[in-house]
């Protein structure tokens, strides 16, 4: 594609010709919902870098790719943290990455479970047990890799998007007793559903519950059950195998053991950390996918040498951080 091709492409994907209220013809952006402006995976976003998308997190925005980091993570043992405390003797064994993995910025870290775990059976590296974070699961992922690989997922599975879940407040989905046999449920005052809807959701087998107008209207608790007006409360439900395995996802996560297990996965934060002021992965050195890809590879490497120099030489772990407030602290105590 020439530039001038890929400069047009971009005008013509990102903004239209309109007229304003007077008749003139004049130049807007195109907005999602109105306007035709292209999902995110196939929209241009660089005339110098045609592979990069336009992604976000949270509150950070940016343009480029994505870096998916695996690492080995080993719990500690009595004698490594007597180690780590005294910082005198050399580290346990170091933990070493053994997949890097690199994207468009638009890809949802769920669809790189699976591509990661070929990657790893293909070089004999599959872990038994491999945390996530939360972003990367789904209850699929979860039997999949179990059926699959024979791998444990290690992951908290989020509970739900509705008010009730975002606002943690009125009755859950958990607070309905659910009878599969009779193909119904109660709610938490007593009232049993009308509706059991098996259908299709966002490529999902789910069931839709549905409870009778005539038992929500009158229902002293309805205003922090449900704000539906046509309808009474609607809850989803996963088939029962699935719906199963999520509410045993989330018990597991209020036990001690399963915690202090998914802790291991927050040393990868300090592995990305690494990465960004080490070997600067922060921003990409080259264009194009494939090239990124290879420069995230090199860095990788570089990281596990380093890790394995300060093994092999003896050296301490790094002190854990203090921030600033800590520090200060500490001093107006002295």
């Amino acid at each position: 594609m020439s530039a001038v091709q890929t400069l047009r492409q971009i005008t013509v994907q990102n903004y239209l010709i309109t007229s304003d209220s007077s008749g003139a013809e004049v130049v807007k952006r195109r907005e999602a919902d109105k306007d035709g402006l292209p999902p995110g995976r196939i929209r241009l976003t660089s005339p110098y870098d045609l592979d990069a998308r336009y992604g976000g997190k949270e509150d950070l925005r940016w343009t480029g790719y994505k870096l998916h980091i695996s690492e080995v993570c080993q719990p500690p043992r009595p004698e490594d943290e007597a180690l780590r405390q005294s910082r005198r003797a050399r580290p346990p064994v170091p933990n070493m990455i053994t997949h890097v993995a690199t994207t468009d910025a638009t890809v949802p870290d769920v669809k790189l479970v699976e591509p990661v775990h070929q990657a790893l059976a293909a070089r004999g590296l599959l872990p038994g047990e491999h945390c996530l974070d939360s972003g990367y699961a789904s209850i699929e992922l979860i039997v999949g890799a179990r059926a699959a690989f024979g791998i444990t997922l290690v992951t908290p599975l989020l509970t739900g998007t509705s008010r009730q879940y975002r606002e943690n407040a009125g009755y859950q989905r958990e607070a309905f007793a659910i009878d599969w046999d009779a193909r119904r449920a109660t709610c938490p005052q007593g009232a049993t559903s009308r509706f059991w809807s098996p259908a299709r959701q966002k490529g999902r087998d789910v069931i839709v519950v549905r409870f009778d107008q005539a038992d929500c209207v009158p229902c002293p608790v309805r205003a922090v059950c449900t704000n539906a007006t046509r309808w009474g409360r609607q809850i989803t439900l996963r088939p029962r195998p699935l719906h199963e395995l999520i509410h045993a996802n989330h018990t597991a996560q209020e036990d001690e053991k399963w915690r202090a297990k998914y802790a291991l996965r927050a040393g990868v934060e300090g592995t990305i950390r690494q990465a960004m002021a080490v070997t600067g992965t922060r921003r990409a050195r080259y264009r194009g996918l494939g090239k990124t890809h290879l420069e995230h590879v090199y860095s990788a490497v570089a990281l596990n040498l380093i890790r394995l120099d300060a093994w092999w030489n003896g050296q301490p772990l790094d002190h854990t951080r203090t921030s600033h407030l800590a520090r200060l602290n500490l001093t107006l105590a002295a």
